[in-house]
């Protein structure tokens, strides 16, 4: 189909916001995207990381409960994978929640996997939505 131009016509790749949802890939994998870029050793406030969440992603919606949430499931991840809560330390601070990630070389490589995992997660997601509305015979 040939279309043509229309000038003045506005952009219609606007998205609207999308809230992020506890336990939703897409949501975890920004935070632990976020999460594995922190500073090691040193608690960081979870308010923080949830402004720092909204200001990098201004068409997502993010939530301390959605952001401790995930910090939650690293945190049960960690404990099957080393059996020791060192490494991902959730506790409350004199301005609320902060969370410490280990300053250890295990760390890295550990955390690159997690994200990994949640973008297999994603793209199955896609994958199914692709088949179920026929876009992919």
């Amino acid at each position: 189909m040939l279309l043509r131009d229309l000038p003045g016509l506005p952009d219609p790749d606007l998205h609207p916001p999308t809230y992020a949802d506890a336990g939703d890939p897409f949501a975890e994998l920004r935070v632990v995207h976020l999460l594995a870029r922190l500073p090691r050793g040193v608690p960081v406030r979870i308010r923080d990381v949830v402004d720092r969440l909204n200001a990098d992603h201004v068409d997502w919606s993010f939530s301390r409960a959605v952001v401790t949430a995930a910090v939650v499931q690293l945190q049960a991840n960690w404990m099957a994978d080393y059996r020791n809560s060192s490494g991902i330390v959730l506790e409350e601070g004199a301005h609320g929640p902060e969370l410490t990630i280990e300053d250890s070389p295990r760390v890295d490589p550990w955390i690159v996997r997690q994200a990994e995992r949640l973008a297999a997660a994603c793209r199955e997601r896609l994958d199914a939505f692709a088949i179920d509305e026929g876009a992919i015979p």
